[in-house]
């Protein structure tokens, strides 16, 4: 988009940067961008060919890149207000046909400018161009998305630098305020969306949440194996609530439980269009404060076999790394906080006991079927 001329110089109010998979390799398009959505990282080759006559860095769209990477590179606040955000799309298919549809992948900061020799046709010619490295920056406060009324207030040449940015996402903010230090928090990540905060998982002061809670720490504290019980009962509550077949199975031992304090069966499907999974549970009865780390999910993680699935119940939380990597590696564990753990118990006091909360963990210890054993886990799959 074209400079504007304000009080204190020019400002361009954005570069719109496209990019199409299908043409990456051809004469027309001899490089490969890369969008690595997961991570928040583009990897994006100018606009110079074999063909081209002018400098590499001065076809418009280098140009224009390498003048956005100098604001970009901006020692102090006021210097990264004037930044140009980049706003990136690709080419998508739709019902077959590559041409005609694209779709947002982000808005972005370059972090570096790379000049290299590339490759290009039947006959390998070379040529100079340069090559981007951009980081996404995350836009989960503005569900990924931008308001066009940011980039028309950059467009306005009454406006300072500073008033546009009351418009700005976020994380473009933080990121004026603390430059490229802030881009490792700053960055888009898919993990991160899939993330809850240490603040959401516990209760406000003074709610029921917050009281029942105090009551299962209280009740609990120090009878670690009761509340294995009560872990378990809240387990399956929590699977069978997603319309699934669950089958609670057996308590291990207090000793030599190998990480593990409890084993379900999870039933899929029936027959020859079904299947079993062995359920292993891990209960932990801390004070309410307390954050499971990820070394402590990763130790569950590391019993499980394929066919196996994990579940973690606490009366803490669980602190964002230890989410964070349990998304990213992809670890097959169902994380049931201090909180989740007190609705659960609630509902259940309010179903089978006229809401009396203490009656309904009595109830669970007084009557619970399941045995205190040492077997294998995989034995459940057998009953």
């Amino acid at each position: 988009m074209a400079k504007v001329r304000t009080s204190a110089g020019e400002r361009r109010p954005v570069i719109l940067i496209r990019s199409s998979p299908w043409k990456a390799g051809s004469e027309q398009t001899p490089w490969h961008d890369v969008f690595d959505m997961d991570n928040g990282h583009v990897r994006y080759f100018g606009d110079h060919k074999a063909t081209t006559t002018a400098a590499p860095g001065r076809t418009t769209g280098n140009a224009a890149l390498l003048d956005a990477f100098t604001g970009h590179q901006g020692h102090t606040p006021e210097e990264r207000a004037t930044a140009v955000p980049l706003l990136l799309f690709r080419a998508v298919s739709r019902s077959g046909k590559v041409k005609g549809h694209v779709e947002f992948c982000g808005l972005g900061v370059i972090e570096r400018a790379e000049r290299l020799v590339q490759w290009s046709g039947s006959d390998h010619a070379t040529f100079t161009n340069y090559v981007y490295d951009i980081a996404l920056i995350d836009l989960t406060a503005e569900d990924d998305t931008v308001s066009w009324a940011w980039i028309d207030s950059r467009r306005d040449k009454t406006l300072a630098d500073a008033q546009t940015l009351e418009l700005a996402p976020k994380a473009w903010r933080e990121w004026v305020k603390h430059g490229h230090s802030a881009l490792p928090r700053l960055r888009r990540r898919v993990a991160r969306a899939k993330v809850t905060k240490v603040p959401e998982q516990r209760a406000k002061p003074g709610t029921v949440e917050a009281k029942d809670l105090e009551l299962i720490y209280n009740h609990f504290d120090g009878r670690k194996h009761d509340f294995e019980a009560v872990a378990s009962a809240v387990a399956a509550r929590v699977l069978r609530g997603a319309g699934n077949s669950y089958v609670e199975g057996w308590l291990t031992r207090r000793s030599g439980d190998g990480g593990a304090d409890f084993v379900g069966r999870l039933d899929i499907g029936s027959g020859l269009a079904g299947t079993s999974l062995v359920v292993l549970g891990q209960a932990k009865c801390v004070k309410l404060d307390n954050l499971v780390t990820a070394e402590q999910i990763a130790r569950v993680v590391a019993r499980l076999r394929r066919g196996w699935i994990g579940v973690y119940v606490t009366t803490g939380a669980y602190s964002v790394p230890a989410q964070t990597e349990m998304v990213e590696d992809q670890y097959p564990i169902v994380l049931i906080n201090g909180l989740e753990l007190a609705r659960e118990l609630r509902g259940m006091a309010r179903d089978d006991h006229g809401g009396d909360l203490e009656a309904c963990l009595g109830h669970i210890l007084t009557h619970r079927e399941i045995a205190i054993t040492n077997r294998r886990p995989e034995e459940i799959l057998l009953e």
